[in-house]
């Protein structure tokens, strides 16, 4: 029998990692790879963000931070070993297939997906044992669909913190409670790189929503 393969993304509250202490005192958010854990249980970490100085102090105050590395471009790449276990190799070890992380205000918003209910159920259990977890979504990977969840849609890390932080501010709210400037400075970029990231990821988003064809 052919089980169902479910995408779910999770919400979790109260972890004490590095990147959610950080993201908690720094209004940043923070696009994490999938924590690689090393056999003495230390955690590689590679992430980006958009350039922050204070995010990069908070990091530098973690003592369980090690060898933190900052690489500056349009948006700040680091890589770092942590001393610190992550929740997430707890969802992993309950049968997560993880893809995409995000820490924000000090939550952890993971996607992936798992193969049956039954994965799913021990997922939420483990994950609770330790920490809140909230699930956010849950919806059926299609037979005909081998994408990896996270590359669902043709946007680019720049495209996907000006989503992002757009949708945390009210941008899109009717009354929007912010305009194009104060995103843009939230983000620290021009008013008109904003526009253009934003433009372009809502293109990539409807077009493979609606099924239409269209250059940017």
């Amino acid at each position: 029998m052919i089980a169902d393969c479910l995408v779910a993304e999770v919400r979790i509250e109260g972890d004490d990692c590095p990147l959610a202490v950080a993201t908690r005192a720094v209004d940043v958010a923070v696009d994490c790879e999938p924590p690689l854990l090393r056999a003495d249980g230390y955690t590689l970490l590679r992430f980006s963000a958009p350039e922050s100085n204070r995010l990069v102090r908070a990091l530098d105050a973690d003592g369980r931070i090690r060898y933190l590395h900052r690489s500056r471009a349009d948006r700040d790449t680091y890589r770092c070993l942590s001393l610190s276990p992550c929740v997430v190799h707890e969802l992993v070890d309950a049968g997560f297939m993880m893809e995409a992380l995000t820490y924000r205000d000090g939550d952890a918003y993971v996607t992936g997906s798992v193969v049956g209910t039954e994965i799913l159920r021990s997922v939420l259990e483990r994950a609770g044992e330790t920490v809140g977890t909230r699930l956010e979504r849950l919806y059926a990977l299609e037979p005909g669909d081998d994408r990896p969840v996270a590359r669902r849609w043709d946007l680019t890390p720049a495209q996907v913190a000006a989503l992002q932080q757009a949708t945390a501010m009210g941008y899109f709210t009717v009354p929007r409670e912010v305009d194009a400037s104060d995103v843009a400075a939230e983000l620290d970029i021009s008013k008109s790189a904003f526009l253009e990231r934003l433009h372009r990821g809502q293109h990539s988003l409807l077009t493979e929503l609606f099924d239409v064809d269209g250059g940017v």
